[in-house]
């Protein structure tokens, strides 16, 4: 700590550092530096573990996203077929009201 008492910021050459960046290493007064996941960075570190763990996520999010619209669409369109064909195997008879008839008198 006590190397910390004699250093200055890196940016601002008359203030005293108050931090060290883990990242980096350099010392930085208190508004060089923030909080960051639990740990105190500098911004350009910051700027890096953001930009770092931004880019996956984008690429997987764009793949999953075209894959739950094409699985949406296959869905519905299953849905409506197999309704079609549900509909195409209802006898002739029944929409005529012909159907009922039969039944109830033989």
């Amino acid at each position: 700590m006590d190397r910390l008492a004699h250093q200055r910021c890196t940016h601002h050459a008359l203030r005293e550092a108050v931090a060290r960046c883990p990242e980096c290493q350099r010392f930085y007064c208190r508004e060089c530096v923030t909080e960051h996941d639990e740990r105190v960075v500098c911004a350009a570190c910051l700027k890096r573990l953001v930009a770092r763990t931004a880019t996956p996520r984008r690429r997987l999010g764009f793949i999953w996203q075209w894959t739950q619209v094409l699985a949406g669409l296959l869905l519905c369109w299953l849905v409506f077929y197999y309704c079609g064909r549900a509909l195409l195997a209802v006898p002739a008879d029944f929409h005529e009201g012909t159907f009922w008839q039969r039944e109830f008198l033989q």
